[in-house]
């Protein structure tokens, strides 16, 4: 069974600083995209960034230069290093993997997770 679980959620002060951590289970981390998207109250689900089987990795054109997305391969882990932190960036957190697909659409993932809530008071 495929699990993506996230953490380090909370709240914050605008201008902070926060990482977020996905752990993978029951799956090949290493042969998957995994990629963060978030969703605000009212909002659709977006796409924050993601990072590639080979290591590349994409932003959203709102939160570039903001954030960093790793991942470490031998712990099935990937993490979103979010910094200057706005209230604009409040939103539920989800973990994504796509086996085959590489865009970060979210038609082409194959796995999510139930997601962890980041709130930037202002």
């Amino acid at each position: 069974q495929v699990q993506l679980v996230e953490s380090g959620g909370g709240l914050v002060q605008a201008g902070d600083s926060l990482r977020l951590s996905c752990a993978a289970s029951g799956l090949t981390f290493s042969r998957y995209h995994v990629g963060w998207f978030r969703q605000a109250p009212g909002k659709e689900r977006e796409l924050v960034g993601g990072v590639r089987i080979g290591g590349i990795t994409v932003y959203a054109d709102s939160v570039k230069g903001r954030c960093a997305i790793s991942r470490d391969n031998a712990k099935n882990t990937m993490y979103l290093q979010m910094n200057s932190l706005k209230p604009e960036d409040t939103a539920v957190y989800y973990c994504a993997a796509s086996f085959g697909s590489s865009t970060f659409s979210p038609r082409g993932i194959d796995y999510w997770g139930k997601g962890t809530l980041v709130t930037v008071s202002s």
